[in-house]
């Protein structure tokens, strides 16, 4: 097989055995970080190798010894998600870009200026991090990595992740709509409904997402809602 084709090869090894599959660069990369897509969409191919690249498949007996089935997209996704991706230097460079990225949102979203309580732009946060140097490992999980470089630029940018408790109130034409989709607007820790129906809300965010929490709530109501920080810690 060659290198140069637009695939990347996911590697499981265990018991001295080597299980392997053929994937799409971006789509295994977006599936093992986040779960997205569905695995048949993933793979390329319905088979599971003991050797790639030298078309070797792996025996039923052995897939059945470790994984304990033959079914090649439960088995996909334990490569997938336990395994090594094997990757050019291009592909590389792309997936720790991508991974970086997915960083920089988590911290944006979840993190504040401890002196002022407000969001991080994340392009402040993508300064910090190339001033401080700080590596990225295509295999940590993203709210491992964020956590370890969040203390790594605090010295050039003051950074807390935190937690926002935000009270909303609600006019009754929308308050209904928005009590049904409450859940996707943070965690829901106290609800409660006035005699003129509207509604009032408390609700836990990422202190990082005040102004897409206000942004979502200025659609569903047309702008009438009234929001509030309670405390943001």
């Amino acid at each position: 097989m060659s290198e140069g084709k637009d695939y990347v090869i996911a590697r499981y090894e265990v018991g001295g055995k080597r299980f392997e599959i053929l994937t799409h660069p971006q789509l295994v990369f977006e599936y093992r970080e986040t779960g997205k897509h569905d695995i048949r969409e993933v793979i390329i191919g319905d088979i599971v190798y003991k050797d790639a690249r030298k078309g070797l498949k792996a025996s039923p007996e052995d897939m059945r010894k470790v994984f304990g089935t033959e079914d090649v997209y439960r088995i996909a996704d334990i490569i997938i998600k336990k395994g090594e991706l094997q990757l050019t230097t291009e592909q590389r460079r792309r997936m720790l870009e991508a991974k970086k990225n997915l960083i920089i949102s988590f911290l944006s979203r979840n993190a504040i200026d401890p002196k002022t309580k407000l969001p991080i732009p994340p392009q402040r946060i993508e300064r910090a991090m190339e001033e401080a140097r700080v590596g990225i490992d295509l295999y940590k999980p993203v709210e491992e990595q964020a956590l370890i470089i969040a203390r790594a630029i605090n010295r050039i940018l003051p950074i807390k992740l935190a937690k926002a408790l935000v009270r909303v109130v609600i006019p009754p034409a929308y308050s209904g709509r928005v009590y049904q989709q409450g859940r996707s607007l943070g965690e829901v820790k106290n609800a409660s409904w006035r005699n003129d129906g509207s509604l009032i809300m408390e609700i836990e965010i990422p202190a990082g997402m005040q102004n897409e929490l206000i942004d979502k709530l200025n659609k569903m109501t047309r702008g009438e809602a009234q929001v509030n920080v309670v405390r943001v810690e």
